[in-house]
């Protein structure tokens, strides 16, 4: 697979909300391991995790939730051009949205890197969506080392902190989950949904 930095639309952006090298070998061995037939990811961007994804197991089919529509194009375009036509979707839409509305489907694999603050709110819904065996693997946990920290949160942070707070003690407390929290990069939990 092509680099991050030759995926169309990098060079676009200034922010670029891209899966790091530790959490995303971690991702394509999962999928390897786990071989999931179909995988809610929630935060495309422009389509480099989900590249990862269907590049580790030819029998996938990802299902990529993006909020706005130039990066959803972006993904499109990069997920045909590495030749995955017929195995995604990019769904552009409100990830809150799109859950709440397909509590109906589930999936082998979930995916979650999407807007930090949100992942409490969407645990309830993903939880739903998830098979029994099945794995929820979440980034960016430990919000640049703030969600374990004991030092003053800014104001603009403090939302995020305390929603990831309150986000990881509620994914480690769930019995129906058995969860493991790796401190690289910037946090990723690996939970799989007990049978």
């Amino acid at each position: 697979m092509k680099e991050k930095e030759e995926f169309v639309g990098f060079d676009s952006h200034e922010y670029r909300p891209i899966v790091r090298n530790k959490s995303m070998q971690l991702l394509k061995d999962f999928v390897i391991a786990q071989k999931p037939a179909q995988i809610l990811e929630i935060g495309t961007f422009i389509g480099y995790s989900a590249g990862i994804m269907l590049d580790a197991f030819d029998g996938c089919h990802v299902t990529t939730l993006e909020k706005y529509e130039d990066n959803a194009r972006d993904a499109v375009k990069n997920l045909t051009e590495l030749g995955f036509l017929g195995r995604f979707e990019v769904v552009c839409c409100d990830a809150y949205d799109y859950l709440q509305t397909n509590q109906n489907r589930q999936f082998d694999f979930i995916f979650l890197d999407g807007p930090k603050g949100q992942y409490i709110k969407y645990l309830p819904l993903i939880k739903n969506m998830l098979k029994k065996g099945g794995i929820l693997i979440c980034d960016d946990i430990l919000f640049y080392g703030l969600v374990r920290s004991n030092q003053h949160i800014e104001h603009k942070h403090r939302t995020i902190v305390n929603n990831l707070r309150k986000f990881i003690a509620a994914l480690t407390e769930d019995e129906d989950f058995e969860t493991q929290i790796h401190e690289f990069d910037n946090g990723i939990s690996v939970s799989r949904k007990k049978v």
